[in-house]
């Protein structure tokens, strides 16, 4: 299966607060709000929603082709590791005045995250044109639309649907800067929706769809539920509920990035043609392994690390299967 991944490709400073954010937050202050932190540690790391759910992709065998804008600092590091871990870059769009993308992330100590998103090169994802992609890889199978500039999200969504290809819509972190007559199009008609619970209620509250209206615009609506696992529903049948994969005891955790693995591990369960409940599966597994990472791209996702995850969770004849469904 041919899937192409659309979606933002960034530098991550993820910075560690040892305190709580609600312990600095006053109710009565809200509309005067100004904090500052002083952060015990800081990591540089490679990221970005795109790059983050190709990369785990490529780890899993699954090939993916990701798409993009960058600026020429992209050139001499991140590309390379990401065409070491399986990923095809040669349609990303390299902006010729334009800085790569920064995402700017503090964790403290309850795992809440204050961030900020800069977009810099980002914007010129609205320069490229799915046609050629599609035509230089002998058509697509899947386009994925995940957080990227607004403008181009809606073109490739657009292109997508113009071609006949099958979307997945991924809107997440964009949800808070959309409104919903540009959510709605993201959307309607997609042959999946992946969202976590929180950005499920953000979007049926900009959109105005109920939520059966919302179940209604798609074929299969992923909803994640971090440590509960996530859902799948489908017209017509019972949704299915597939549970989290727990993380070790003894390992310190960083959710950025979890949820991009999550559905790095999913639509590479898709490419390998396994079912919808076998790909969350892998999803949740792969989201564990980012979990107990620092960065979101430095996880391994080999057979050696999913199998006992996927045999501790789902049995032991689910993860052969699973494993034996992947190309590494």
């Amino acid at each position: 299966m041919r899937i192409a991944v659309t979606g933002s490709i960034a530098e991550d400073l993820l910075l560690t607060f040892p305190g709580k954010f609600a312990d600095m937050i006053l109710a009565d202050q809200l509309e005067r709000l100004s904090l500052s932190f002083l952060a015990d540690g800081m990591q540089r790391r490679r990221g970005g929603v795109g790059g983050n759910i190709a990369y785990g992709m490529g780890q899993l065998g699954a090939n993916p082709i990701l798409v993009g804008a960058v600026g020429d600092d992209f050139l001499a590091e991140y590309k390379p590791w990401l065409e070491r871990n399986g990923v095809d870059c040669d349609s990303v769009y390299v902006s010729p005045d334009k800085g790569m993308a920064r995402f700017l992330c503090t964790t403290d100590a309850a795992q809440s995250q204050i961030a900020t998103f800069y977009s810099g090169a980002m914007e010129d994802c609205k320069e490229i044109d799915l046609g050629p992609i599609a035509e230089v890889h002998g058509g697509l199978d899947l386009v994925v639309v995940s957080p990227n500039g607004p403008e181009g999200m809606l073109r490739h969504t657009r292109d997508a649907h113009a071609m006949g290809i099958d979307v997945v819509a991924d809107p997440s972190q964009q949800l808070a800067r959309m409104h919903g007559p540009e959510i709605r199009p993201l959307i309607e008609g997609a042959k999946y929706l992946i969202c976590n619970d929180y950005e499920r209620s953000l979007i049926t509250k900009k959109t105005g769809w109920s939520d059966e209206e919302l179940r209604a615009q798609v074929e299969v609506l992923v909803t994640t539920h971090g440590a509960k696992g996530a859902s799948i529903e489908q017209p017509g049948q019972d949704e299915l509920t597939v549970l989290a994969v727990a993380p070790q005891d003894d390992v310190e955790l960083e959710p950025t990035g979890a949820g991009d693995a999550f559905r790095a591990g999913f639509l590479s369960g898709l490419a390998a043609g396994l079912p919808l409940e076998s790909s969350a599966q892998l999803g949740c597994a792969t989201a564990t392994l980012a979990l107990e990472t620092v960065g979101p791209q430095e996880y391994v996702a080999s057979p050696a690390a999913l199998r006992p995850r996927l045999a501790t969770a789902y049995g032991d004849e689910s993860a052969e299967a699973i494993i034996d469904a992947l190309d590494f």
